[in-house]
């Protein structure tokens, strides 16, 4: 018999999802006849396997020890000496971190950069708090920022958070806000519903019928709505706040670019570098949740720079 409590960040897993990935090596129809058979109980008692479990749960397997350590080998241990814990923090409580992620930084491990990305920095600042309680959750990005584009990311600290932060976001439920400095006078509101196209090779986006060939099949394309608001225009440049209602991958670089309103900086998108600017100048500044939460991330110092020396006042 193995007896486990159910730690702080576990709370909001199913109990299905939980077994499967304490004991990696047991296959998921092996798990469910478990559940079914009563060799699983929580406090005691039976429960089926959507269970929400809960901290301080205590979790009984009625199962010998040494097929529980068979079944528990793989699983994943994390590692954290040498990872830089510095992250700004907007918020925090028991289940929500709210981190400003600064311009250069991958919000995600990618072949290139493995190890000094946002959510690793979360790891290793949860990790020295002592907060970092079980190996079978580990807190997560509900959102993602390209490495150029700087603001606020979504980190939820249980599974529970986790999976609320998804569900808001997947059902359009979370509004998310964003500023940029686009090249050319822009004036008024509007919103852009061209649908998407990617090219995963060349880490591109493009607008249906926009430069087809060898971008991308059209019949894989995904809808995609982004609503402006010009704030202020001046000497050829605008400043623009938009609410992105979907999430595709450089929506709001593609939709501006297929408008004749490039990111100011965006090479990649037909922008024009800036002084020593040679990406995107674009700032997620302000979340607000369905609970009525608001968040706001302060104007990076290069934008506020950039906006000044175009003559647009930028008062967020």
């Amino acid at each position: 018999m193995i007896n486990r409590k159910i730690t702080p960040s576990e709370s909001g897993k199913r109990l299905h999802r939980f077994l499967r990935n304490l004991m990696p090596n047991i296959p998921l129809g092996q798990i469910y006849k478990m559940i079914d058979n009563g060799k699983v109980k929580v406090n005691g008692k039976r429960k089926n396997q959507n269970y929400e479990l809960a901290a301080g749960d205590e979790l009984t397997l009625y199962v010998e020890e040494a097929a529980y350590k068979e079944a528990s080998i793989g699983q994943k241990k994390a590692k954290y000496v040498g990872v830089n814990s510095n992250i700004d923090v907007l918020y925090e409580d028991a289940e929500l971190m709210v981190v400003n992620k600064p311009v250069g930084m991958l919000t995600h491990p990618d072949q290139a950069d493995q190890k000094d990305t946002l959510v690793n920095r979360v790891h290793a600042y949860l990790y020295r708090k002592g907060e970092l309680d079980s190996p079978l959750f580990m807190p997560a990005t509900a959102n993602r920022l390209d490495r150029n584009t700087s603001g606020i990311v979504l980190v939820g600290k249980t599974a529970g958070m986790l999976h609320q932060l998804n569900q808001w976001i997947q059902k359009h439920e979370l509004q998310k806000f964003y500023v940029t400095i686009v090249e050319g006078k822009m004036e008024g509101d509007g919103v852009l519903t061209g649908s998407l196209v990617r090219d995963e090779k060349k880490n591109r986006t493009r607008v249906v019928g926009q430069h087809p060939e060898g971008s991308g099949s059209e019949e894989q394309a995904k809808s995609a709505e982004t609503r402006y608001q010009v704030l202020h225009t001046r000497n050829d440049y605008s400043l623009v706040e938009i609410e992105l209602i979907s999430g595709r991958t450089h929506q709001i670089r593609t939709h501006f670019q297929d408008i004749g309103h490039s990111l100011l900086g965006d090479i990649k998108y037909g922008g024009n570098r800036f002084g020593d600017v040679n990406h995107q100048l674009l700032h997620a500044w302000r979340i607000v949740l369905p609970d009525g939460r608001e968040f706001k991330s302060p104007m990076p110092t290069q934008m506020r720079s950039v906006a000044d020396r175009v003559g647009l006042r930028l008062d967020l």
